[in-house]
């Protein structure tokens, strides 16, 4: 870089180049590097934020009720019972210790200081960053009998500041804040569902502590209060699954100055559901409490199952992956100074919390099995069924993991593969059928859309282990058609194709199809579709026809209700124009059409239309698969492609009248 210079040759980059933001101007120029981002994401975080610090009162036994309401106007307050921010002078900042809080970076009372034993908070920052980042803050603290009022516009103090404003008989803390705009341009309504699985989740992770929710832009209420704790929310995750005992392990210990909280199960199917907690913030990466759970979980139930003779002499120990089989395990450490992986917290660092969870888990899970012979035989028989599938899935899987795969080498035989070998420019479409292939193959862009077709319904992988899975061939061309390997091999860096398309009839079996294939995404490939590379095709429904021959042109419609937009559209200009309406003919007449052809699959269309409607970029519709709750998508998937019918038929009844498949989110 060449520094500017002056006339005389002087370099000019000197004290005045250099900006200073003081107070909170730097949240606003940089907001991602407090709350992530400044979408959807980031504007949740706010609360979160907020209600946060009133789980923490909830946390050190000083409040029992936590109340979040979504207003009229936009904003959204948030509520506790707890002691109230300290509204006294501060001996620092020569503020109010509650203004302080909230427009001082790096002010709070979780550094150790004695206001709380454990917290969430972890740099002091939460309410100071959510009051810089919003248009108008309110803050109110009921607190040695009066209510104490202050009032902040984008974080700066209005009026005449703390006030005293009325008596009160009780104690806690209300925030009331409005995004601002000009930061969360792309929205800032807050989605009443998120803020209900957030309350849901801190009740689950705070027994005794009453959530309330409501939306008043709706009218919408909801209360959660679970006394089991994490015992429920274990229950809760297990539920539509077949479990392999009623009762559910749980252990709550105190070590040294933490505390250790541990719920676990298992279920019939073949995947693992761990929920790892610090100080109630989920930590998705994991973290050294999961490790001293995994480490612990391997020893004790490989050391029960050589005491009891349930491990030949000779049979190698089970593996962490087999014993992890059908495993529900919800863990929770609270502890005074949580290291977390910067602000967003998705890791625990602490060395220490490994300890103690291995030595919680190693003494009490050891207990449990002694105690429980039969629930320790089930659990020790699923791991060794999983350990020999294991090693039979290893050969198969070996046989289809791709080599080099932009050299095209064990490719599958029916892919017609695109010319590019730059991945972010190339497409992959899994077809339903041979006669929808066939049109795709010859309209498609060869130079960057590969085509692989579907012969059948694909198996359903919510019932099958990786051996079984393996032996089916349609799975098996597409794990080598995508090319980032399965099981413990997975490679996300091996992906052939910036999208996977899936590309089938707009009927209930190209659904069914889609949700078979989305299956085998969510329990195999979840990466894929995390990091945005997986859509679902929206062919037209319709074809409307006006002219014929050369001349003939035709308008596609996607669904039924975009059919009856645009028939009432045409026949209100064909009337506005002063053309004569024959209310007797039909609407698709009525409205300056030829004719009306429904496409009942993509086998009717040829390969213009194909390319026209549903592969061209520039006019193509595609749906982006999203996994925005994984708790929500694994349920789903559970109930609809699960074992129990009565579930699934529950699900699909309760939902039936309303859904919108091309709407869906997980």
């Amino acid at each position: 870089m060449t520094a500017k210079q002056t006339s005389d040759g002087r370099d000019d980059y000197d004290s005045s180049k250099i900006q200073v933001l003081e107070g909170l101007e730097h949240v606003r120029v940089r907001p991602g590097m407090y709350i992530g981002s400044t979408g959807f994401d980031g504007l949740h975080h706010l609360l979160k934020e907020i209600a946060d610090n009133c789980i923490d009162e909830a946390i050190a036994g000083y409040a029992n009720k936590v109340e979040i309401i979504l207003l009229e106007d936009g904003g959204i307050k948030v509520s506790d019972n707890g002691r109230g921010i300290p509204v006294d002078l501060h001996p620092k900042t020569k503020k109010s210790t509650l203004e302080t809080v909230l427009t001082v970076l790096n002010a709070g009372g979780k550094f150790g200081g004695g206001g709380y034993k454990v917290s969430s908070g972890l740099h002091g920052v939460g309410s100071s960053v959510v009051n810089a980042l919003s248009t108008k803050m309110i803050a109110e603290v009921r607190k040695n009998g009066k209510v104490h009022h202050i009032e902040f516009a984008v974080g700066r103090t209005q009026g005449k500041g703390l006030e005293v404003v009325g008596e009160t008989s009780g104690t806690g803390t209300t925030i009331i804040f409005y995004p601002d705009p000009t930061i969360f341009k792309e929205t800032t309504t807050f989605d009443y569902n998120w803020v209900l699985n957030y309350a849901r989740h801190q009740a689950y992770l705070t027994k005794g502590i009453l959530i309330s929710v409501e939306d008043q832009r709706t009218g919408a209420k909801e209360s959660f209060y679970f006394e089991g704790g994490i015992r429920s929310y274990v229950r809760k995750l297990n539920e539509g699954k077949e479990v392999l005992t009623d009762g559910i392990f749980y252990i709550e210990k105190e070590i040294e100055d933490s505390e250790v909280e541990v719920a676990l199960q298992y279920n019939d199917t073949y995947t693992e559901t761990i929920k790892p907690f610090a100080n109630n913030v989920l930590t998705p990466d994991g973290g050294m409490h999961v490790v001293g759970f995994r480490t612990a979980m391997n020893r004790v139930l490989n050391d029960y199952a050589r005491k009891n003779g349930l491990l030949k002499e000779k049979e190698p120990n089970l593996t962490g992956d087999d014993i992890k089989e059908g495993l529900t395990a919800v863990i929770l450490v609270k502890l005074p100074d949580p290291q977390f992986e910067g602000q967003t917290k998705n890791k625990l660092g602490n060395p220490e919390v490994r300890s103690y969870v291995d030595r919680v888990m190693s003494e009490y899970f050891a207990y449990y099995l002694e105690e429980n012979p039969a629930v320790a035989k089930k659990i020790v028989n699923k791991a060794t069924l999983a350990a020999r599938a294991r090693k039979a899935a290893r050969a198969a899987r070996d046989s289809v993991i791709r080599k080099g795969a932009f050299e095209g080498l064990n490719l599958p035989s029916k892919l017609a593969d695109c010319s590019s070998r730059n991945r972010e420019n190339c497409e992959l479409f899994i077809v339903e059928g041979n006669s929808a292939a066939g049109s795709a193959k010859e309209g498609r862009n060869p130079q960057i859309q590969a085509i692989l077709p579907l012969r059948g319904k694909v198996l359903n992988t919510e019932r099958a282990r990786l051996d079984k899975m393996l032996a089916n061939q349609e799975l098996v061309s597409l794990i080598k058609g995508i090319g980032v390997g399965i099981g413990d091999q997975f490679n996300l860096e091996g992906l052939r194709y910036d999208k996977i398309i899936f590309m089938t009839d707009a009927d209930v079996d190209g659904l069914h199809i889609a949700t078979l294939l989305m299956t085998f995404f969510f329990r195999y490939m979840p990466e894929v579709i995390k990091t945005g590379h997986v859509y679902l095709a929206k062919p037209p429904l319709f074809g409307l026809s006006k002219g014929t021959g050369s001349n003939r042109k035709i308008d596609y419609v996607y669904d039924e209700v975009a059919l009856e937009k645009k028939l009432t559209e045409k026949i209100e200009e064909r009337k506005a124009a002063g053309t004569k309406i024959d209310p007797t003919q039909e609407r698709f007449k009525q409205a300056g059409y030829t004719a009306q052809n429904r496409f009942k699959g993509l086998g009717e269309m040829d390969a213009k239309q194909l390319w026209e409607t549903t592969m061209d970029p520039e006019n193509r519709v595609l749906v982006q698969v999203h996994i925005d709750d994984g708790e929500k998508a694994d349920a789903v998937f559970t109930k609809l492609m699960g074992d129990q019918v009565a579930l699934r038929k529950n699900f699909i009844q309760a939902g039936a009248a309303t859904v919108n498949l091309d709407e869906l989110d997980f």
